[in-house]
């Protein structure tokens, strides 16, 4: 039987477009940087850009896409509305066996989206609106939703004071009560230093795997290198997984430190997914019990994968 892995996060469809330097610089983007975007700059924006695809996106939406790309058992939830783009995400992730079991209803907020700018060296720059994505609460899910999976896996990106908050505690405690495992992605060092507590006190208490970059990493713990870091985090008993970009990953697993090469790549054509994407190696193979090392290797690879093409999927 395949184990079962439900991702809950932001519901955002990835608007992908090529752009020039120049671009970036006549409206103060920072080129590599995720910004946060109103409603009335969104449709600027999309006005002023050549639209080269659309699909589902957000970090662990991407992740689903990436266990389904392995055959593996992949659902997701997250908040939409039945507009366009809702139809778009739901059909957009459908189309590739993750389900979506999240019930969509007319919202006074739209679908949320994030425009990515891709400029000739392949850096993402995103601009992301997110509309009604980040008022996912605990209503919008039941127990059924959670307690038919093997492993729950949560973003640092959906972690908000308030009913995102409240959503995370109810996941929490049906997956807890349930013996379901819990893991979450730090997802942004800027999120880090925002939630760094909460996050300290959700990896001791709550969660059984965290996974997150050098950087993010050493944010929560406080240290300027991964050494340290590593040695404080030995004395919490929980899976940590660390990336590192070329040079590899790290897990730290019962005060054991677990060492793994980056694959090499010929040609880096778009970043987008690389993080989102690892972590769906890793975790498909977790769940198939596979030793740390193989899972660190596999993540390996698909992150390998998705950098040389443009956009977070493979298909």
């Amino acid at each position: 039987m395949d184990k079962k892995i439900l991702g809950i996060g932001n519901a955002i469809v990835d608007v992908l477009a090529k752009v020039d330097e120049e671009f970036l610089i006549k409206r103060n983007f920072i080129k590599g940087s995720m910004k946060l975007i109103n409603k009335s700059e969104f449709e600027d924006l999309k006005k002023n850009i050549k639209i080269e695809k659309i699909v589902a996106g957000g970090s662990v939406a991407n992740t689903m896409s990436g266990i389904a790309y392995l055959k593996g058992s992949p659902s997701f939830i997250g908040k939409i509305n039945s507009d366009s783009f809702g139809e778009i995400y739901k059909k957009s992730l459908e189309d590739i066996n993750v389900k979506f079991p999240y019930v969509k209803k007319d919202e006074d907020l739209s679908t949320g989206a994030c425009i990515i700018l891709i400029t000739p060296d392949s850096e993402r720059t995103m601009c992301t609106y997110l509309g009604i994505s980040s008022h996912l609460s605990s209503n919008d899910l039941n127990e059924n939703n959670i307690t038919e999976h093997d492993l729950i896996f949560l973003e640092g990106y959906l972690w908000d004071k308030g009913i995102s908050e409240k959503m995370f505690k109810y996941v929490i405690n049906v997956a807890k009560k349930n013996k379901i495992k819990i893991a979450m992605s730090l997802s942004d060092i800027f999120c880090v230093t925002r939630h760094k507590d909460d996050f300290y006190n959700l990896l001791k208490n709550d969660l059984d795997i965290l996974i997150g970059n050098e950087s993010e990493i050493n944010e929560l713990t406080n240290k300027k290198n991964l050494l340290d870091s590593i040695n404080q985090l030995k004395n919490i008993n929980k899976l940590i997984v660390i990336t590192r970009s070329e040079n590899g990953s790290v897990a730290i697993k019962d005060n054991q430190v677990i060492d793994c090469n980056s694959t090499k790549v010929d040609k880096i054509l778009d970043l987008t997914g690389a993080g989102d994407l690892f972590a769906a190696g890793f975790l498909k193979e977790y769940l198939d019990k596979t030793d740390i090392k193989k899972c660190l290797a596999t993540g390996s690879v698909l992150a390998s994968k998705i950098i040389q093409r443009i956009g977070a999927r493979l298909e």
